[in-house]
């Protein structure tokens, strides 16, 4: 699994207005390139069902866009956990964990 990189700077994470990431280019191509081979992964799985192809040949590439679903859930978690997380219990808010403790709980279902 390739390190996540996210470019940090003070302020990124929060404050007034809309909360937004900064990935540096690379982690944002990584993740992108990922979550394109998920889309067509899922594209062929949609194919499958067309041709009716044997079940357990499907319900196996249901898993593998799951397994590379969840990498790249994982990448950013990693990415959002060394930034924002980090950045935020920094600043005295404590909350934040609260936050990332409902995040991970919805990941694992």
């Amino acid at each position: 699994m390739e390190e996540a990189q996210p470019l940090r700077q003070e302020g990124d994470c929060h404050g007034a207005g809309e909360r937004k990431a900064h990935h540096s280019e690379k982690f944002k191509s990584n993740l992108l390139a990922r979550l394109n081979r998920v889309e067509g992964q899922v594209r062929g799985i949609k194919g499958m069902i067309e041709r009716d192809t044997y079940c357990d040949d499907v319900l196996n590439q249901i898993a593998a866009v799951q397994s590379a679903l969840n990498s790249v859930g994982r990448l950013l978690l990693e990415g959002h956990m060394k930034s924002c997380i980090v950045e935020r219990i920094e600043e005295g808010d404590h909350a934040v964990v609260d936050e990332l403790l409902v995040t991970i709980n919805k990941l694992l279902k």
